[in-house]
């Protein structure tokens, strides 16, 4: 397989990804995770459920997980056949079929056996972290297409600090809590504990109990969020004037953050309207998993900077300091 076939495989396994992660959003939303019973593989007894309606969004979840991980199995194969100097991409295309397996586990046992909202606000975050890993598998493939980077990618001429790249990595682990607590609102029905938007319940911090206290946690953490991604996207703007990646990426960082913020105003104002409700919901757990993607692919890449960059000159250094030079320079 070429780098073209390689890219358009990584993008099929991302498609995948996303219809995934948006059927369990859609099986936590309309609770339709028993759909099938306590049962699985099969739903009912049978490979092939009663039409109702929750049997049919669960057992499609179910086919399209099980899609998910047969294209996880054939990018591993695939990149680590065909792309052996890749040693990130592969490394992205194990994650993800790690995680979709590590997920698809996590829901059976939740079909099977009743499972506490802690540990189902886990089987998010981990098929989080395989459809991250595809959406990095699919913009690596995508630039070693374009550059012709059959090795391992070179960091560009600019210089990424060291402090950059820990605040990358750190706001990026952080995103991943936030997303936490976010799944965490959401299967204990705690979204209608704070009521009103941007104030909870009317008040800047409300009387905390129960539902409210998960809620009103969930939003200040989503408000430093908002924050630390704002300063990593200016900070990172200032500080990479020679690389449009790097740029691009935190713009495209705080763009999906403030959407995701104006997404969880819209399930707020909409508790009270199902038919449009379920719709917000999505759309926040879609914004929410594309943003931690971009994050996850921004450390990467500010992380592959900084070897490159860190390399190039102690070897020229290097060579200069015990009197070396080119062959053909000037002495």
């Amino acid at each position: 397989m070429n780098t073209r076939q390689l890219k358009w495989l990584s993008y099929l396994t991302f498609v995948v990804m996303f219809f995934a992660t948006f059927g369990g959003t859609v099986v936590t939303k309309t609770d339709s995770g028993l759909g099938c019973g306590h049962e699985w593989p099969l739903c009912h007894g049978e490979f092939v459920p009663a039409h109702t309606i929750a049997s049919l969004i669960e057992y499609s979840h179910r086919l399209v997980s099980g899609l998910a991980g047969l294209t996880a199995v054939a990018v591993v194969v695939a990149f680590h056949l065909f792309a052996k100097n890749r040693r990130d991409l592969r490394t992205y295309s194990v994650l993800t079929l790690i995680f979709v397996l590590v997920q698809a586990v996590m829901g059976a046992m939740a079909v099977v056996y009743d499972q506490s909202s802690a540990v189902l606000a886990f089987h998010f975050g981990f098929s989080l972290i395989a459809f991250a890993s595809s959406l990095m598998l699919a913009l690596g493939a995508r630039r070693m297409d374009k550059l012709g980077e059959a090795s391992y990618p070179s960091g560009g001429t600019s210089r990424v600090s060291a402090t950059f790249r820990g605040y990358t990595w750190a706001v990026t682990i952080y995103s991943y809590i936030v997303v936490y607590i976010g799944a965490y609102v959401s299967h204990t029905n705690s979204a209608g504990g704070c009521l009103g938007w941007p104030l909870c319940n009317g008040k800047f911090i409300p009387e905390l109990s129960g539902g409210v206290t998960i809620a009103f946690i969930h939003r200040i953490a989503a408000l430093l969020l908002l924050i630390a991604i704002a300063v990593l996207a200016v900070c990172g703007y200032r500080l990479n004037r020679g690389n449009r990646e790097l740029q691009g990426l935190g713009i495209a960082a705080v763009t999906l953050c403030l959407m995701q913020v104006f997404s969880g105003a819209a399930i707020v104002s909409t508790l009270n309207k199902p038919e449009v409700y379920i719709f917000s919901a999505l759309l926040h757990n879609l914004l929410i998993s594309s943003l931690f993607g971009v994050l996850c692919y921004l450390s990467v890449r500010v992380w592959q900077t900084g070897r490159a960059t860190l390399q190039q000159p102690k070897s020229a250094s290097a060579a200069r300091g015990i009197g070396f030079e080119p062959q053909g320079g000037k002495r």
